[in-house]
């Protein structure tokens, strides 16, 4: 291919990208009635404490990516060193393929094209790494969460919760147990022999220490309360007479359903919101204020950094490295 037809190429497929991911937000936001509702929850509001919760949101999107793009850039540490700048840059890029790729994987696409061509694939696989952990915390607190909603609001009998409490327990376990020892991956995919030609783009995962995993673990945990916390304000601000460790709980499960279920971040809203108003439900009856808390927070931190990432897609290079 010569290199005018890979300009030519690379041109089209920017343009494709970024017509692709502003015709399904607009699409979402044009009609959106939860915009509409928080201006009228917000009305009888002080207008300095909406000001302050949103401001507020807006730096917790921008610290919940930079947490994002530090991990990142540690986790592609042993194949190739990025700037900090570089690795946000790849974030936002990777969220602006996410919004119209199902299950996110166009976030893939989005952060490899900033490495070098050799080290893509080997990136692609570091970053399910971070991933995995994102993963794990999710579904660990998720599972404890489920725990205390149904000895809360179920009321089973003791054999069942002591039944569930194990399963948990080995479930929680199960997850923290293969992420530490994630270079089992490694060694079980190397013993697949039509695997076999590719084990150099796997054996990235052995060099992963224990302690590099709890770092990156950490990043993840760090993000995971970075955004419970966005969470907590809005719906503070909306419906302030829900306790903090029930609205809490109510959002590990949210979270973790969110994960389980295979979807597009564009449609992914009407999962949010209808999740979030059956278990809110259980303690307040405000359902418009929770659907309305959750499209906020699915704005702020899906939406609005797609949209920022616009302008990183345009510096990448799909036959070579990115413009730095």
């Amino acid at each position: 291919m010569s290199p005018r037809t890979k300009k030519t190429f690379s041109i089209i497929f920017k343009i494709a990208i970024l017509a692709l991911a502003f015709g399904f937000i607009f699409q979402k936001l044009s009609h959106n009635q939860n915009i509409a509702n928080f201006q009228s929850l917000t009305k009888s509001l002080s207008t300095a404490n909406v000001w302050i919760v949103l401001i507020t949101l807006f730096l917790l999107m921008f610290l919940n990516w930079f947490l994002e793009a530090l991990k990142w850039r540690f986790l592609v540490k042993p194949i190739e060193k990025i700037s900090t700048w570089k690795a946000i840059e790849s974030v936002f890029c990777g969220l602006t393929w996410a919004v119209f790729t199902p299950n996110r994987i166009g976030e893939y696409g989005g952060r490899i094209f900033f490495l070098s061509p050799r080290k893509r694939i080997i990136g692609a696989i570091s970053m399910g790494v971070g991933a995995i952990g994102q993963m794990v915390v999710t579904n660990v607190l998720g599972a404890l969460a489920i725990l205390w909603f149904v000895d809360r609001f179920m009321h089973f009998n003791d054999m069942l919760y002591y039944a569930l409490s194990f399963l948990v327990l080995a479930f929680s376990g199960f997850f923290l147990l293969f992420y530490f020892n994630i270079r089992w991956i490694d060694g079980l995919l190397s013993k697949i022999k039509f695997l076999k030609p590719f084990k150099k783009f796997f054996s990235i995962l052995a060099r992963y220490k224990k302690s590099d995993l709890l770092k990156v673990f950490i990043y993840c945990l760090s993000r995971f309360f970075v955004f419970t916390t966005q969470y907590y304000l809005i719906i503070h601000l909306l419906v302030p007479d829900i306790k903090i460790f029930e609205m809490a709980m109510m959002l590990f499960i949210l979270f973790f359903i969110q994960s389980a279920l295979p979807s597009l971040d564009l449609l992914d809203i009407g999962v949010r919101v209808s999740t979030a108003t059956y278990f809110f439900a259980f303690i307040t009856t405000q359902e418009v204020a929770i659907m309305t808390a959750t499209t906020c927070i699915w704005i702020i931190n899906l939406i609005i950094p797609a949209i920022l990432g616009s302008v990183f897609v345009l510096k990448l290079n799909f036959f070579g490295k990115s413009r730095s």
